[in-house]
């Protein structure tokens, strides 16, 4: 096929890509504006607006050797997000490109579909064919610069033209409906893969700043030798998308939590998440930083709440993983990958978390008398396929979505195997306080359960999670999260005063300072205010 120019087609692309690659954007559009009298004329403004900005970007990238390659390759990715973001209505940010860059093979297979498959030829590999084919007339290097100049400066001024004339509709329309433009293909993911590189790959080398060195362990009974101090023995459980409202112990109308319920734990009803993402969640919930102060930036260049237990020199750390990894927040400890059977002997079509259980009395006997701090990231309520999350023997509520299609199921079977993943859960927690228990005479024990955000299931045409912050609905940031005390620690807290604060609304901000706390840590960098049981403590 001859191409008079290249500039033809980067129009005949853009063109394309408004007509097939934008579905979602402007769904979202006509949401927002109804389809009748003067929307009509913005609608179509905004659908010119878009054409115009698309052939403008393209030409600016544009060369003899870059055209082609810059196209096909923008209509691969672009069919990729075009798809999971009108399958799954995600946002391609830059937390979901990071989200994108740690994902492992595994994950990645979780959401293989053939309707994936379908979008990839239709969108990626038939027009960037025909690009690839294309035979494009090359003029002179003069006429070429003039023809790009010419086409750089039409769109341009297209682009001030319906702005200016449609003032007053685009003031609104940019100030008021910001997460609009999250949606615009490919426009918005090339923005936040530009930001991604810019936070990520041109930060320079990361100097990692220590914080809480003249961390030290504060001894109860300092001043009367005969008392002796029992040792710390603390599992923290960093769970994966279980959101609060899905836990029977919340409310739930389904059994997820027969097993817990029989146990003497603390159930915080109103907890948040300080992301909606693991790439953000996890290393922000064990970083000093609140949510507000918290960026990627900060994580990765600054200490957290491990490294701190560290600088006592008496605390030992393992962290166990059956999720992704750690996010890095287990650089500088030990660390142990329960993602396949070479260390996880709990394996079935995938290795399930009640493995990572497996061996931890070899750890604890190695490290006989001194504080422990264990945490065991699980693989959780990982989605889109829920059905594989858990054992079959837990498959009670039924029927099941057995696809990662969600949009394919009804919301019942969607629903159904995401709460037997929960019930799994359930079952992992009672076995970690079951492997606790018999700890409890010569340790003061304890379980932390967090979940790392929660998960949209189908409301308002929303799946799985990862929406930026402020547009994410409450089942992306309301999460699980328990609390469980051994005899010898519940010594140390009046358990009837946390009791009353399991309504309380606390968040992951809170868990920096709550571990500090359980480990007794006097530091500059612990915030009594901050600790969730600090007014429940009964020795100081």
């Amino acid at each position: 096929m001859k191409i008079r120019s290249q500039y033809q087609l980067i129009a005949l692309t853009s063109f394309v890509f408004i007509l097939f690659y934008n579905f979602s954007f402007f769904k979202n559009v006509l949401e927002v504006y109804s389809f009748n009298g003067l929307n009509i004329l913005y609608f179509s403004s905004i659908v010119l607006l878009l054409f115009s900005f698309i052939i403008f970007l393209f030409t600016l990238l544009s060369s003899r050797y870059t055209t082609k390659p810059i196209l096909i390759l923008s209509l691969m990715v672009s069919s990729f997000t075009a798809y999971f973001m009108d399958t799954y209505h995600v946002i391609i940010d830059t937390s979901m490109i990071r989200n994108t860059f740690q994902t492992n093979i595994n994950e990645s297979f979780d959401l293989f579909s053939f309707q994936l498959i379908f979008y990839v030829v239709l969108l990626g590999l038939i027009p960037s064919y025909f690009i690839y084919k294309s035979k494009i007339e090359y003029k002179p290097f003069k006429q070429e610069i003039f023809a790009k100049l010419k086409t750089i400066f039409l769109s341009l001024a297209i682009i001030l033209i319906i702005i200016f004339s449609f003032s007053k509709f685009y003031t609104s329309f940019f100030r008021e409906h910001k997460p609009l433009r999250f949606h615009v293909n490919p426009i918005f993911w090339m923005y936040s893969i530009g930001n991604y590189v810019n936070k990520t790959l041109n930060s320079g080398p990361i100097i990692v700043k220590s914080i809480g060195t003249d961390a030290t362990i504060k001894f109860e009974h300092e001043e009367d030798p005969k008392e002796i101090d029992k040792s710390e023995l603390i599992i923290m459980v960093v769970g994966e998308a279980a959101r609060a409202n899905r836990f029977s112990l919340n409310g739930y109308n389904k059994e997820t939590n027969p097993l817990l319920k029989k146990e003497d734990v603390i159930n915080f009803s109103n907890m948040y998440s300080c992301g909606t993402s693991t790439a953000q969640s996890v290393p922000c919930m064990f970083s000093i930083f609140n949510k507000d102060e918290y960026d990627y930036k900060k994580g990765i260049s600054t200490e957290n709440v491990v490294d701190v237990l560290k600088h006592t020199k008496n605390v030992n750390i393992l962290w166990r993983d059956n999720n992704s990894d750690s996010k890095g927040v287990a650089l500088r400890v030990d660390f142990e990958d329960f993602r396949t059977n070479k260390l996880n002997t709990k394996c079935d079509i995938e290795c399930r978390d009640e493995g990572m259980l497996v061996g931890l009395e070899d750890y604890i006997k190695k490290h006989k008398g001194e504080d422990i701090l264990i945490v065991l990231h699980q693989m959780g309520n990982h989605g889109p396929a829920y059905y594989k999350r858990y054992p079959k023997e837990f498959e009670k509520f039924t029927p099941v979505c057995k696809t990662n299609q969600l949009e394919d199921c009804t919301q019942e079977e969607v629903s159904n195997a995401y709460d037997n993943a929960i019930l799994y859960t359930d079952y992992f927690l009672s076995e970690v306080i079951k492997f606790l228990k018999p700890y409890s005479k010569d340790y003061e024990t304890a379980m932390l359960y967090m979940s790392d955000h929660g998960e949209s299931l189908g409301e308002n045409g929303l799946y799985l999670h990862g929406l930026p912050y402020f547009m994410a609905p409450d089942e992306q940031k309301h999460i699980g999260s328990i609390m469980w005390f051994g005899d010898s620690m519940k010594k140390d807290i009046d358990m009837k005063k946390v009791a009353l604060l399991k309504e309380n609304e606390f968040s992951q901000d809170n868990l920096f300072h709550t571990l500090l706390g359980l480990f007794e840590v006097d530091s500059s960098v612990y915030k009594k205010e901050m600790d969730i049981l600090n007014d429940s403590k009964i020795h100081e």
